[in-house]
């Protein structure tokens, strides 16, 4: 478990003091993935780099294991820092050494034997998936193979503690993609702790379990990320909840639905969680003598299930339409708001 208390981070420039970090408390559980997004300057790479002391705190204290990382000497916290692997957003891997090299380079420093460096360079080239380019250099590799490298070196140690620092923000979608799948895989199989920083919130929402969101230093927002997803509350996480979404609640032209769509009732649908499908659709047509008309959404997934809004028309028999509502509001966890009843 890693556990933050008071955490602050004060730079000085000509005398004039930036606060970067101000004040973060934060828990986050061991194996969990976990996700902290912010726009530029929110202070989200100090963080994490406070966390392995690659910058000293102002204030504040760090438990990982419980272990006060803020409290350890310069010798003490080197030995720390081979528990906490590290992957860049521009790889930082050494030029003049292939890929077996890279991935042995903190080895070597630790001290490790040649031949169990050997056995543990191999098995970590098979995890992250560069079989067959051991003795190649970086120039040789695609920027997806660069950031698997990076990765492999930073798992050398074996570390429970994984930080990423904007870690896919120079790959294309689709090489981010493979490299978020090959960090859930690598949860799973080890077990260590991932702390995903970002500024990209379909990352968020592919592969991590709960967020932080900052702003100014501080953290205005955390949870689940279905739950931050599904009901966002700070005006900074409603704007990359759009992102995602690609609209906003004002997008919604409620006055032209009302007015296009004559007939029935008009139904707001919010879906949280596993509910969210279309089985839900298709079992009240079939179970009430309805008829549904989807006019206007969307709905999008995250690790712990999918969220949205749907808009939709519902006529029928009055008494049908009225049992079908009441099966929505208390059968299942789909929020139902009627935007305008029947005419």
């Amino acid at each position: 478990m890693i556990s933050i208390e008071g955490l602050s981070k004060i730079f000085t420039t000509n005398k004039i003091k930036t606060t970067a970090v101000d004040d973060l408390t934060l828990s986050i559980d061991q194996g969990d993935i976990f996700g902290v997004i912010g726009y530029s300057g929110a202070g989200k790479s100090t963080f994490v780099r406070l966390l392995n002391r690659l910058e000293e705190p102002t204030s504040g204290r760090i438990f990982i294991n419980d272990q006060e990382i803020t409290a350890l000497s310069k010798s003490k916290l080197r030995a720390a820092r081979q528990d906490i692997g590290m992957v860049f957003q521009h790889f930082n891997l050494l030029w003049s050494r292939t890929v077996e090299d890279n991935i042995a380079f903190p080895l070597e420093i630790a001290g490790i034997g040649k031949e169990e460096r050997k056995k543990r360079v191999q098995s970590l080239i098979d995890l992250v998936g560069l079989t067959g380019k051991e003795k190649a250099y970086p120039a040789q590799l695609s920027g997806g193979q660069k950031q698997r490298v990076g990765i492999a070196r930073a798992l050398a140690n074996k570390p429970s503690v994984l930080l990423c620092d904007e870690a896919t923000s120079a790959l294309d979608p689709e090489t981010t993609n493979s490299i978020l799948e090959l960090l859930v895989d690598i949860n799973k199989q080890l077990g260590l702790t991932i702390i995903l920083i970002t500024h990209e919130m379909h990352v968020i929402r592919k592969i991590c379990k709960n967020v932080a969101v900052m702003e100014n230093g501080k953290i205005v927002e955390e949870g689940n990320v279905l739950d931050v997803f599904s009901h966002p509350k700070s005006p900074v996480t409603k704007k990359f909840v759009q992102q995602i979404m690609g609209y906003d609640e004002e997008d919604y032209d409620l006055d032209y639905l009302i007015n296009t769509y004559k007939h029935g009732k008009i139904i707001r649908l919010h879906f949280v969680g596993e509910t969210t499908n279309d089985a839900l659709i298709s079992k009240l047509v079939k179970t009430y003598d309805i008829d549904i008309s989807i006019l206007q959404g969307k709905i999008t997934r995250t690790q712990a299930g999918a969220y949205g809004t749907l808009f939709i028309q519902m006529s029928g028999d009055p008494d049908e339409v009225t049992e079908a509502i009441i099966y929505v509001q208390n059968e299942t966890s789909v929020e139902l708001e009627v935007v305008r009843d029947a005419d």
